[in-house]
């Protein structure tokens, strides 16, 4: 069982400032349910690797993001050991699932592009 933190107003100022930008909050959402990888992000959401690869970068820098490497790929997922992983989680509770954004990769036959 995860033990819970206490948030203070600063800390949580800091996570909802990473949270704002809309891109990074979609990456959340979908890191939530399943792992990525930078293709698959680049295909989702038609921006260059540089891009998305700055939005990993600074969630990862944040802890809120752990990335886990097979063979030559890199996948990314929600960290669930970080102190604050609850508090994200509530943030993003009731927002809409990405599954079907997963699900049209998938048809696009873009799921891992990796190569």
């Amino acid at each position: 069982m995860q033990m819970k933190h206490e948030l203070d107003i600063e800390t949580a100022a800091s996570i909802l400032k990473l949270l704002g930008d809309k891109t990074r909050l979609t990456m959340i959402k979908i890191l939530s349910d399943h792992e990525c990888c930078v293709c698959e992000f680049v295909a989702l959401f038609q921006m260059t690797q540089p891009a998305v690869s700055q939005h990993l970068r600074k969630l990862k820098d944040s802890g809120l993001v752990k990335e886990a490497r097979k063979g030559q790929w890199v996948f990314y997922s929600l960290n669930p050991s970080h102190p604050y992983h609850s508090f994200v989680c509530n943030v993003i509770s009731d927002l809409p699932n990405q599954l079907s954004k997963l699900e049209e990769l998938e048809a696009q036959g873009n799921r891992i592009s990796c190569d």
